[in-house]
């Protein structure tokens, strides 16, 4: 798809390194952290790898269990964090009774990017079908930061990070700061 030549400029001007936070929101990831289990954080891995292979930095991580108190109250930091730029959640965005990380979110932002959500689903449609429609995958604005809340999927977060996350960050970024 061409873009625009505003487009290509901006994308010209953006920054290539930024700092990222990644958060997963994950009761049993949680649970046998605090118990000092074996434990695997897959997604959070994919995404630390993903972003430092595209040549950001990861200067905050974190597993949390799926209650909305946990997740604000990371936001909050995160909030007045001015080492970060940028903030991924992954886990948390489906359609159970324990998936809270949108409710927990949403209070927070300032800005929605809808296109993010419709963009993820349409082309998690076409990688999967129709249990696309189960992610409720958001992205937006929070302060001077960029939220992207992801499903828990390696599969669902290596699509978010390759067709839209990695491709578009330094750009949003850079309309979000005021500097386009």
């Amino acid at each position: 798809m061409k873009m625009s030549e505003s487009t290509e400029e901006h994308k010209a001007k953006a920054p290539t390194r930024l700092n990222f936070a990644i958060i997963t929101i994950s009761t049993s990831r949680f649970e046998r952290l605090q118990t000092n289990e074996k434990m695997r954080d897959p997604s959070g891995e994919l995404i630390s790898t993903a972003l430092k292979n595209a040549g950001h930095s990861i200067v905050y991580r974190e597993i949390l269990s799926d209650n909305t108190e946990h997740i604000q109250n990371c936001l909050r930091r995160i909030q007045t964090d001015h080492s970060i730029d940028v903030l991924i959640t992954c886990g948390g965005t489906g359609i159970t009774p324990t998936d809270v990380t949108i409710e927990a979110t949403e209070p927070f932002l300032d800005k929605i990017l809808p296109g993010f959500g419709e963009l993820f689903r349409l082309i998690s449609y076409n990688k999967i079908g129709s249990p696309a429609i189960m992610t409720r995958a958001i992205a937006g604005i929070m302060a001077t930061k960029i939220v992207f809340c992801l499903p828990g999927s390696p599969h669902a977060v290596e699509t978010a990070l390759t067709e839209l996350i990695i491709p578009e960050i330094g750009h949003i970024v850079t309309h979000v700061l005021g500097k386009s």
